[in-house]
């Protein structure tokens, strides 16, 4: 009987082996099937980023020239400014064709 019981066991321990053995092999290839998709989801991931990298570097340079134009426009707008500064306002400008009219009706 110790025999019968030791057969049993030994048969159980081979069949336990080969059930394990077989479940390893399904579970490697899940984990590689896992693995292979994580992949191609990381590449799409990297292409993504680098394609926006790209577009963010043109945005960059184009905002830069945006600037540099704005720089310009600031200071043309500066001196468009001071020059009007420098010329006679309109009440002034009616002040002074008053006094030249007064002038040039002296004169005659």
């Amino acid at each position: 009987m110790a025999e019968d019981t030791k057969k049993i066991l030994e048969d159980y321990k081979e069949e336990t082996k080969r059930h394990f053995d077989k479940k390893t092999e399904e579970t490697k290839r899940h984990f590689d099937v896992v693995a292979e998709d994580l992949k191609g989801k990381m590449q799409t991931i990297t292409e993504q980023v680098a394609t926006n990298t790209e577009k963010l570097a043109e945005y960059d340079q184009r905002f830069n020239k945006i600037d540099e134009t704005l720089e310009i426009i600031k200071l043309d707008i500066e001196f468009i400014k001071n020059e009007l500064k420098q010329k006679a306002g309109r009440d002034e400008f009616a002040a002074l064709e008053r006094r030249v009219s007064v002038l040039e009706a002296k004169q005659k």
